[in-house]
């Protein structure tokens, strides 16, 4: 009587096609049905090539005569099951330990106040009971560690788990890094890409973030190296693309939120928050004067399918705010704080949407430049 265990350890001396592994092991072997001195074995492979099919029924009897018995009937049914092919420039994003979401903030060009967006963004998160981070990322031209009035400390070296690691600087509740605290503010950073990056990853992966529910990333202006780097290192939850409202600075808006939705980054754009939206004089409080244009990143916004965050007046007092290292956000129950608040409430709600709605963002693998052209 003819045992279905002889069988398969008689089936275990048999490579499935392509695959590295047994054709048990690898569990291609649905079924075996025996009856009398007749075997019938089902087994799907993935390779549909008729060679790879023959070969396979070929060994399949091959086996059971030599192991088995040499008068055994058999029969051999070949099933096809081609896997779905993986996205050649996309791996499953693992997540940082403890840190909860991680949100870019880019924009097109430089000069629309992203630097500030993010360090008030950031004060408005914790004066909400969030737990934030910053990592200043725009390695040319680093600014948080002066938003955050911080300029001369000096991260210092911890050991977790046996390991060196830098602690970020805290103040007003959120802990930053940044690359303006390594290097002399008379100098200019004069790095090609790869050391840049190196240098972001030192930030991300080498530093004692601890508990986050937020890490902010403030991204440099454009859309090159810097980016590509902090998208394969992280699986960013979403971004929020800052611009003014005046054509030129759109345009260059529209290329950074195109960057992010590329097949081969993929990263789900939160919104657009338009930054010195318009201009009030202190005297007179009810005018509101449309220096750069009127409604333009609301515009774009709609045109593009994302969400308007919201907008910031042109104030003086955020930039001196800012220029001193206290970021309006910490006022409290004024109109530009509340302002702030407006934008990152509205920031937090597309960003429970996304997490309801989306898998985890994969982190990216560029492997072409090509993929990564905007259109």
């Amino acid at each position: 009587m003819i045992k279905k265990q002889d069988i398969y350890k008689a089936l275990e001396s048999i490579t499935a096609p392509g695959e590295g592994k047994s054709l048990v092991e690898n569990e291609n072997i649905t079924n075996v049905v025996t009856f009398g001195d007749e075997v019938i074995v089902d087994v799907t492979i993935a390779n549909p090539s008729l060679q790879a099919k023959k070969k396979v029924e070929v060994e399949i009897m091959k086996a059971i005569h030599q192991h088995v018995d040499q008068k055994i009937d058999v029969k051999v049914n070949v099933k096809v099951e081609v896997q779905p092919k993986e996205k050649p420039n996309q791996i499953r994003g693992k997540e940082i330990p403890n840190i909860q979401n991680i949100i870019a903030i880019a924009s097109g060009k430089g000069g629309v106040g992203k630097s500030t967006i993010t360090s008030n963004m950031a004060v408005s998160l914790a004066k909400m009971g969030f737990k934030v981070g910053v990592l200043d990322a725009d390695v040319y031209g680093p600014s948080q560690h002066l938003m955050f009035d911080v300029e001369k400390e000096k991260p210092l070296a911890v050991n977790v788990n046996g390991r060196s690691k830098m602690k970020p600087i805290e103040s007003y509740g959120v802990k930053l890094l940044s690359l303006g605290f390594f290097t002399d503010p008379n100098q200019a950073v004069i790095w090609r890409g790869p050391m840049a990056s190196k240098a972001l990853n030192q930030l991300i992966f080498d530093a004692d973030w601890g508990e986050l529910d937020f890490l902010l990333i403030d991204l440099p202006p454009g859309t090159g190296d810097v980016h590509l780097s902090i998208v394969q290192a992280v699986p960013i939850n979403g971004a929020v693309v800052v611009s003014t409202p005046q054509n030129i600075a759109l345009a260059d808006a529209k290329k950074g939120v195109a960057m992010f939705q590329q097949e081969s980054i993929n990263v789900p754009v939160l919104g657009i928050v338009e930054n010195m939206a318009y201009f009030t004089p202190v005297e007179l409080p009810n005018n509101k004067y449309y220096i750069f244009g009127q409604g333009g990143a609301k515009n774009l916004a709609e045109d593009i399918e994302t969400s308007f965050l919201g907008e910031i007046p042109l104030v003086q007092s955020i930039r001196e705010a800012g220029d001193v290292g206290h970021p309006v956000a910490l006022q409290e129950n004024t109109p530009l704080a509340e302002a702030f608040t407006e934008v990152t409430k509205e920031m937090v709600s597309q960003l429970l949407k996304r997490n309801a709605n989306l898998p985890p963002t994969e982190v990216v693998r560029i492997t072409t430049m090509s993929g990564c052209s905007s259109k």
